[in-house]
């Protein structure tokens, strides 16, 4: 479907060309001089023109400025994250309709499937067919914590979660001088406060230093909101391609390899990760103060960002040091990959 932009745009202008067509179909066209040896002779405004002047000049002027603040609002807000359908079997009370093919859902129990997210009442069989455009309702998205990133994106219409731009902003505020950041784990009973904060009031969540005077509790807040993410930061299906990539010992071929990888995630997922890594290579600065270098917050972020379901212990300790390679990587290049 395309973008609304351009359509925005295009009617705009088309609107533009129409007006400036019935202008110029009822004033009259100025004279111009025909040659270059001496100049025609003068002939004196009509009444008519003298009056169009002005009027058209300001209503074109209107028009452009109308097509200018149509393209401005359009690209402020949030970009339009494509986001499946969460159907799940649903028992309806009453008469109920499709709302993909608008033909009634037969039955007593389990008669077709709402979506958990909006609130889309489908036949099983429709669900299938129906176009990935869910748009979560906050009435149906609850928490922040284990809810899926794209979902609470959309929900809110943001280009990353609320908790990871609170937690971020309040973290630089305070400094990236502490020892220790993020490798120092605040009370563990302090923590699940703050998530329940988040839970509960959403962007109002009070996470000042007046609340939680230990900054630690805020780095450990935002650790654990990526790991109870119900699917991970990096992908279950981009996860093999980013553990190939840590394997491979060329730097630049790594690189390479490593921004061919980005392109399988999510683009909500790979928004938030532009954004943490940023914040990431900011700590790096105070490596002096803080004692956390890439390496160590590659150590620290790598299980927390991946991680792959149905891995024995084994396989998953192996790739421990392939995962801490990539989020050093990343951190390292932020500004080239992304």
């Amino acid at each position: 479907m395309p973008s609304r932009e351009p359509y925005v745009v295009r009617r705009a202008e088309k609107q533009a060309g129409q007006k400036g067509s019935l202008f110029a179909g009822s004033i009259p066209s100025l004279p111009v001089s025909g040659g270059t040896d001496r100049p025609a002779p003068s002939k004196p405004a009509s009444p008519a023109s003298t009056f169009w002047r002005p009027i058209r000049s300001f209503a074109l002027s209107q028009l452009t400025s109308l097509v200018r603040r149509a393209t401005l609002r359009e690209s402020d807000l949030a970009p339009k994250y494509e986001k499946v359908h969460n159907f799940k079997v649903h028992t309806f009370r009453g008469p109920h309709w499709c709302e993909y093919c608008a033909n009634f859902m037969w039955g007593l129990i389990a008669q077709g499937v709402k979506c958990a997210d909006c609130g889309l009442n489908v036949h099983k069989q429709c669900s299938k067919v129906v176009p990935n455009d869910c748009q979560p309702d906050l009435r149906h998205v609850k928490k922040v914590y284990s809810c899926d990133l794209t979902t609470l994106v959309k929900a809110h219409n943001a280009k990353r979660p609320m908790v990871v731009d609170m937690c971020i902003q309040e973290i630089e505020a305070r400094g990236l001088q502490s020892e220790g950041l993020y490798r120092i784990s605040g009370f563990s009973e302090l923590i699940e406060d703050v998530k329940l904060a988040f839970d509960r009031d959403g962007e109002k969540a009070d996470i000042s230093s007046t609340a939680y005077e230990d900054l630690n509790i805020i780095t450990g807040a935002l650790k654990l909101y990526f790991r109870e993410l119900p699917i991970p930061l990096i992908t279950y299906d981009a996860y093999p391609r980013f553990i190939e990539t840590g394997k491979i010992a060329d730097a630049e071929k790594r690189l390479e390899s490593l921004h061919e990888a980005l392109k399988l995630l999510p683009p909500a997922h790979c928004e938030t990760l532009r954004c943490l890594m940023a914040h990431l290579k900011r700590v790096t600065e105070y490596e002096k103060e803080n004692l956390m270098s890439s390496e160590n917050l590659g150590i620290v972020f790598g299980p927390t960002l991946m991680r792959a379901p149905g891995l024995d212990a084994m396989t998953a300790l192996n790739d421990i040091r392939y995962q801490r390679l990539v989020v050093e990587t990343l951190i390292t290049n932020e500004d080239v990959l992304f």
